[in-house]
């Protein structure tokens, strides 16, 4: 199932506007916070233990793919270097001499701009997306009346 699909979904599940639009805010902080490789089970923990709607929840946390995740976490981080002062976010890399300890070693300078960027950006994204999706699905269900 495509993800325009699962979003024309939402539209037809019965229950309040608010919870599907809290369901589907909760993915979308969830799905661009720095915890890659945990998004879909911290969605399924976050729709249980709060009672949403998984399948909202989770089509929430997929906002961030495979296509999308590589410009989300580089402008996210970029955005965290600017909110944090720091000018020169990215380091200078010796490309010759360059293994994985030392790659990793040298980007750590980036970390808390990336953490900081993901969670603001994630923040930000889920109030703009429960908006969204409330008044999406409010209508939709007046249209079904």
């Amino acid at each position: 199932m495509e993800f325009r699909d699962r979003l024309r979904n939402i539209l037809t599940i019965k229950d309040s506007p608010h919870r599907l639009a809290v369901a589907f805010a909760a993915g979308v902080f969830i799905g661009m916070s720095p915890l890659l490789g945990f998004h879909t089970i911290l969605g399924i923990a976050a729709a249980w233990i709060f009672r949403l709607n998984r399948i909202v929840t989770i089509t929430g946390v997929f906002v961030t793919n495979p296509w999308t995740i590589v410009p989300i976490y580089t402008f996210s981080a970029y955005i965290g270097a600017r909110c944090l002062g720091i000018k020169e976010a990215l380091p200078k890399i010796d490309w010759a001499h360059i293994t994985f300890s030392r790659f990793v070693y040298q980007l750590k300078p980036l970390l808390i701009p990336f953490v900081f960027g993901t969670l603001l950006l994630g923040f930000i994204s889920a109030v703009i997306s429960y908006f969204i999706i409330y008044h999406a699905v409010k209508k939709a269900h007046s249209y079904g009346k």
